[in-house]
């Protein structure tokens, strides 16, 4: 059982971004050339049922089979939930997309690997459903941010990494190819902390089962598990992040690896940005970050599908 420590800053997390998501996402609606199919059931916990729901967003001109986007969404692992990125996710539909946007299980309530079961079982639901929903499975994209960016990256690992993969007996074969994933603002090295009551630390022991030993830090490491057959990856951070220091990381192990990546740090010193701005729609500078990702995934559409 978690402890008060844990609950504690669980408990601080949720109110202070549930706070600055709801003053974000204040008067916005849906925009009218986006159709969209709300709280579909994937999973089959029902004990977690309300976290186990996703959103389909399309463009209403579209027909026919379209390229998807995956929605892996933030909140160090405690928070979040489809809700609070479903304008950003229609945002991008109204890029050519059709946008999946799903909850997942929370730590510490649920604690890891739950969201990467949820995660498998949403890219299930997605090979399932594909006739239903207009998905073109031979082009699957994904972004994720923060802890989002996180799980995204150990998922992008376990499909590509067959030896990482024994860890997911749960990731099966599917007629389903990713190829591309956007990982912004992301959190990828959770490395041990001398201080035991920092935020950092007792996020991990919310989140792993044995409180974050040194095999589970290994384990979940972002970094660790990267191979030359890791997706394409469009690494994003800014000036005024507070994961800023965590993005070169993810690059140099892409590098290592020898997979194609590409960088960009927005914002500057004088002008700085802030941790996931990505999701606003109405500021500029997500509008230009959200364009040049999704002109990175364009570039990987495998020709000749629709």
């Amino acid at each position: 059982m978690f402890n008060l420590k844990v609950r504690l800053q669980a408990h601080k997390i949720r109110k202070a971004f549930g706070s600055s998501d709801r003053k974000r996402d204040a008067g916005k609606t849906t925009p009218n050339d986006i159709c969209r199919y709300d709280n579909i059931l994937y999973g089959c916990d029902l004990k977690f049922k309300k976290w186990q729901l996703l959103d389909v967003y399309r463009p209403k001109d579209s027909d026919g089979l379209l390229p998807v986007i995956v929605i892996v969404h933030g909140g160090g692992w405690v928070y979040g939930d489809k809700d609070v990125y479903q304008f950003y996710g229609m945002s991008l539909a109204q890029r050519g997309f059709a946008v999946v946007n799903y909850s997942y299980r929370l730590a510490p309530e649920a604690q890891f690997p739950s969201s990467m079961r949820d995660t498998e079982a949403v890219f299930q639901w997605i090979s399932e459903n594909a006739q239903k929903y207009g998905f073109d499975t031979q082009n699957v994209f994904a972004v994720g941010d923060s802890a989002g960016g996180h799980l995204l990256s150990l998922y992008a690992s376990a499909v590509t990494n067959p030896a990482y993969a024994e860890n997911f007996p749960f990731i099966k074969e599917k007629p389903l190819v990713l190829r591309a994933i956007a990982l912004n603002c992301g959190k990828y090295k959770l490395d041990a902390e001398v201080n035991a009551d920092s935020p950092s630390v007792q996020l991990v022991k919310a989140l792993m089962p044995g409180g974050g030993t040194s095999e589970e830090l290994h384990l979940i490491d972002g970094t660790a598990h990267v191979t030359k057959d890791f997706p394409p990856a469009f690494i994003m951070t800014c000036q005024g992040d507070f994961l800023l220091t965590q993005a070169p990381l993810m690059t140099a192990a892409l590098e290592k690896a020898g997979a194609k990546h590409e960088y960009r740090c927005y914002g500057s010193q004088e002008k700085p940005l802030w941790h996931v701005f990505h999701c606003d729609p109405a500021l500029k500078e997500a509008a230009i970050c959200n364009d040049e990702e999704s002109d990175f995934f364009k570039k990987f559409i495998s020709k000749g599908t629709k």
